[in-house]
């Protein structure tokens, strides 16, 4: 996953939870994102995340919609109907139209694997601008 080098569009304290169940995807996020200044928080599934009691604060969660027990968007609808209203961003491979709909429809950006560029990086920095804003 390319990155750009650290600049100071980075949010120094911003925290960011990534959810993945694939290990290799998760620990690259998370050495990825914190090279370029955020904090990262990071889980297997979504009951792992529930199962620690309520999410830290954080400016954004980084989902994966195929994991075990819970998918991606039923994660964040359940975290919303807990009033968790960090912003949320789907990462996925080859998403069916029913999925692209869904997440549009509950305003969640998707990026989509494998994460080639900067795609993610931009969505979770302009959930940055928005928190500082």
């Amino acid at each position: 996953m390319a990155m750009t080098a650290h600049s100071e569009l980075s949010a120094p304290g911003f925290v960011v939870i990534v959810l993945d169940d694939d290990l290799a995807v998760r620990n690259s996020l998370k050495f990825s994102l914190e090279i370029e200044g955020f904090t990262v928080r990071s889980y297997a599934t979504g009951a792992e995340l529930l199962g620690a009691g309520d999410p830290p604060p954080c400016g954004c969660i980084v989902v994966d919609q195929h994991m075990p027990g819970m998918s991606g968007l039923d994660l964040i609808d359940l975290l919303r109907s807990r009033h968790f209203s960090a912003p949320a961003i789907l990462i996925t491979g080859d998403p069916s139209p029913s999925v692209r709909d869904r997440a549009r429809k509950a305003a969640v950006p998707i990026v989509e694997k494998p994460l080639l560029g900067n795609a993610l990086l931009r969505q979770i920095r302009d959930a940055a601008d928005k928190g500082r804003g």
